[in-house]
């Protein structure tokens, strides 16, 4: 009579053990699918869509404001520009144009929150700093990456160069006087002057902040600029938009 030999303990136990790493490499390779498609989401995705609400949002603007002509260059006014009336949290008052920026223009809302404004209309406001034309220092933010990344191209910005803010009155037109980068802490550099908490304010300043490096919130890029004159929106563009425009132009012959 034949014997079935008895199964070694070493062969049962590899194939336990080959049981666990298939398992596990199951696992792993889910994982793998679902940090994939969290990537997707995170990185296009979401950039879909806040493009789509972004547009909608200064299309419905320029209904509201009326068409400016495009094809005039609006004369710089004398005097202090006038200042927009305070927006109610989370709405968007105005948009920015910056011709540096691979996109020129988006909304500009009130309020720095995530989930109510940056994530969902554009650049944002930080609340209790000056209003465009305001003596003081207007200061936004806005993402560098992801969610519309208004803000991306924020490094490419250079002494000179021009950032433009669009309210239904006005076009008040700011020059790019430096770039730096500090930690989030930094506070002071959205202070009435910036870099000076303390210091009563004597210039019209903008400041733009967002996220360094890309793709993390390690430190911020800071760009300071110095109001140089405003349009009103009635007679046209203003020259800043205008040489931009032209040089676009030239460049796509």
């Amino acid at each position: 009579m034949s014997r079935t030999p008895p199964r070694r303990r070493g062969a049962s136990r590899r194939a336990g053990l080959g049981g666990v790493a298939g398992v596990l490499g199951e696992l792993l390779l889910t994982a793998g699918v679902l940090l994939l498609l969290f990537l997707v989401w995170q990185l296009w995705w979401t950039d879909v869509i806040a493009d789509r609400e972004q547009t909608g949002i200064v299309q419905s603007l320029q209904q509201d404001w009326g068409e400016v002509d495009g094809e005039r260059v609006a004369p710089r006014q004398d005097g202090p520009p006038p200042v927009p009336e305070v927006a109610g949290e989370t709405m968007v008052f105005g948009t920015m144009h910056v011709p540096a920026f691979d996109r020129v223009e988006f909304p500009l809302a009130e309020g720095v929150g995530l989930a109510d404004v940056l994530d969902v209309k554009g650049a944002g406001h930080y609340p209790q700093t000056a209003l465009p034309g305001q003596v003081g220092n207007f200061s936004a933010a806005g993402h560098r990456n992801t969610y519309g990344r208004v803000f991306e191209d924020i490094a490419r910005l250079e002494p000179g160069d021009p950032i433009v803010v669009e309210t239904a009155e006005a076009f008040y037109v700011y020059e790019v006087t430096e770039a730096l980068i500090v930690q989030p802490s930094d506070v002071e550099v959205i202070a009435p002057t910036p870099g000076r908490p303390g210091v009563e304010p004597t210039a019209r300043m903008l400041t733009l902040t967002a996220c360094h490096p890309m793709f993390s919130a390690r430190e911020r890029y800071i760009v300071h600029a110095e109001f140089a004159y405003w349009t009103d929106r009635a007679d046209g563009i203003p020259e800043a938009l205008a040489t931009a425009a032209g040089a676009a132009a030239g460049e796509g012959r």
